[in-house]
């Protein structure tokens, strides 16, 4: 492997640039604080001693639990999951493209777990809705009241024949979805890749997708590295999106956008072009168009970005979409609005797992979890949801190494922009030192209730 670009040295700003972020850091981290305080607004505290279990323990999970916990002080509340490991996955392109040492993404689950709640280290092997009762691997059956499900998803790499996890790093493979440690053998393969130069195959699938900025940041740093390196000129980077014509991005503005920065630095777009089958000893990509035409594409550096879907628990459950556009991965039937379920009124569901036009990212968390507990409170104490999700979600879309963009829209695409210093469209420094500096901290507030 190549030495390790310094992020330090490669993203110092100037002495103007770094005075003027120091002086709009506080109004940006009053910004990502904008969520509503741990109680309700007009909401006391409830005496209810109502039974509630939280399927998960992602960010969704643990916040919605950091929330209850003040809402509702005499609730049994309970977690089940056996993840050990949390992980901070919006710092998993930054691990991905040589910023982050993996430490920065890597947690103790048990850090954030909220005082006064039980904690069962077991995975939900079923959901019983009709009943109110989850059954763990370990042959548990815990009776709820209430359920909020934050399952989160699963990464379908099983759809792309002859694709191999454990082979991530190797033979010019990345993909940054999988774990800290595929984010770092990404980094380690797309290194050795932009010493020499060559072909890079960047992919995008079909479908819902947990951070759909990922694919579009890795693009970007793929070509920055390859110019930091000074082999850009000997390269071709192409990205191959399962999407219509002229569409890598779901709002249009930022698609837009994305595009004719792409064509400026030379990255050819393919659309309607599907990853279906890798040969990762011979680096040869195979893709399909809606008619099932195959492509076979050589490549020097792959990034796979896998189909996403609802994990089994929920996908083979009653609590799954049966029809219309979210039946087909399985995910959580809820309101878009209250994120309430449409059929069990005592079933919420927050984070990657609901089935929702727009919401796959941590910002996403920051502000539906408040929502969520709001709502389920106020069902526990007998009255209906008042309070509406817009779809908020955020991308800061790294455009190079010390340059982002913030992006943040609703359901309807509309742009949402939070800070005034910040035009959504225009990288700037102050774009990048939020993703760099400023988002972890915040997310840590949002798992304990503060943010």
């Amino acid at each position: 492997m190549t030495n390790r670009t310094d992020p330090a040295r490669a993203t110092r700003p100037s002495r103007r640039d770094l005075l003027r972020t120091l002086g709009a850091a506080p109004l940006a981290v009053g910004a990502l604080q904008a969520a509503p305080a741990a109680r309700a607004q007009g909401q006391a505290a409830s005496s209810s001693k109502a039974r509630i279990v939280i399927a998960g323990s992602g960010l969704g999970g643990i916040a919605v639990a950091s929330r209850l916990r003040a809402l509702l002080p005499e609730a049994k509340i309970t977690i089940v999951d056996a993840k050990q490991e949390h992980n901070y996955q919006p710092g998993y392109t930054l691990v991905a493209t040589g910023v982050w040492p993996i430490e920065k993404v890597r947690n103790r689950n048990a850090e954030f777990q909220p005082a006064g709640i039980e904690w069962v280290q077991e995975m939900v092997a079923s959901f019983d809705p009709a009943g109110n009762s989850v059954t763990t691997t370990g042959g548990q059956k815990i009776d709820y009241d209430y359920l909020v499900v934050a399952t989160g998803l699963q990464l379908d790499y099983a759809q792309i024949e002859g694709m191999d996890v454990k082979a991530i790093g190797q033979n010019g493979l990345g993909s940054v979805y999988f774990s800290p440690e595929a984010a770092l053998a990404t980094w380690q393969a797309m290194d050795a890749f932009r010493a020499k130069g060559g072909q890079a195959v960047m992919t995008l699938p079909t479908g819902a997708l947990k951070c759909a900025g990922a694919p579009l940041k890795m693009t970007f740093m793929v070509a920055d590295r390859l110019r930091q390196a000074g082999t850009m000129g000997q390269s071709k980077v192409d990205f191959y999106t399962g999407l219509p014509a002229d569409t890598v991005f779901g709002v249009k503005v930022v698609n837009d956008n994305v595009l004719a920065r792409w064509k400026d630095l030379g990255i050819n777009t393919h659309y309607l072009q599907k990853l279906v089958a890798v040969d990762l000893g011979a680096r040869k990509a195979v893709f399909a168009s809606p008619e099932g035409e195959r492509t076979t594409v050589d490549y020097d550096f792959l990034h796979v970005v896998p189909p996403m879907r609802a994990p089994d628990v929920v996908k083979n459950s009653e609590l799954s979409a049966k029809e219309g556009p979210m039946a087909g991965g399985g995910w959580l039937e809820v309101d878009k609005d209250t994120l309430q379920h449409k059929r069990f009124a005592n079933v919420f569901g927050v984070g990657d797992i609901n089935g929702t036009p727009r919401g796959k990212t941590a910002a996403t968390v920051k502000k539906s979890a408040p929502l969520v507990a709001h709502n389920l409170a106020r069902v526990v104490a007998g009255q209906t949801p008042d309070q509406k999700f817009d779809g908020y979600t955020s991308c800061p879309l790294i455009v190079r190494e010390g340059s982002a963009m913030l992006i943040e829209f609703d359901y309807d695409g509309k742009l949402t922009p939070s800070l005034p210093m910040i035009e959504p469209l225009q990288e700037s420094f102050m774009a990048w030192f939020m993703k760099y500096r400023l988002l972890k901290p915040a997310y840590i507030g949002v798992l304990k209730g503060l943010v």
